[in-house]
């Protein structure tokens, strides 16, 4: 995202633009790679609602999310590219707000990854990782990227 400090995140998080929805997918490729042709356009605000209930100590993915809110609703998936921009909206807005937080920094990326994209970078998300008991590894050293180690034994079940 860019310009955030121009923006009012919580005005997105609560523009629905017509969603939920779902609508059917013709294109076979998409078909096959996400297992069905109902995909689901959630709301940003449903994606908040999910990502508030992980408690301290505990983490999401955003693919689990995306899970979770298409079994939810009878759809067979989420657009993955909405699903990204709503999580980062939901972090966003939860850090122009005064109180009333979203845990954002507990819902991580594919495979464990930390988001570059939340408020105040890489670097706050791994101190209030650290803070709640994991441990940040780094994999690259030209292009680094962080991961919370062993991310799959904190997973928070949604059902």
């Amino acid at each position: 995202m860019s310009n955030e400090k121009n923006k009012d995140f919580n005005a997105m998080l609560h523009d629905s633009k017509g969603m939920p929805k779902i609508i059917s997918i013709k294109d076979e490729k998409s078909f096959k790679r996400y297992g069905g042709s109902r995909m689901l356009l959630s709301p940003p605000i449903e994606y908040d609602e999910v990502m508030r209930r992980v408690p301290r100590g505990k983490l999401l993915t955003v693919g689990k999310i995306r899970e979770y809110l298409a079994r939810r609703s009878g759809a067979d998936f989420t657009d993955p590219l909405t699903a990204g921009i709503f999580v980062a909206i939901a972090a966003w807005a939860s850090h122009q707000r005064n109180g009333d937080e979203t845990p954002y920094w507990r819902t991580l990326k594919a495979c464990g990854e930390l988001n570059p994209r939340y408020p105040e970078g890489l670097e706050a998300q791994k101190q209030k990782l650290k803070a709640e008991g994991h441990k940040i590894v780094q994999k690259g050293s030209k292009n680094p990227r962080y991961f919370v180690e062993d991310y799959e034994n904190s997973l928070f079940d949604l059902e």
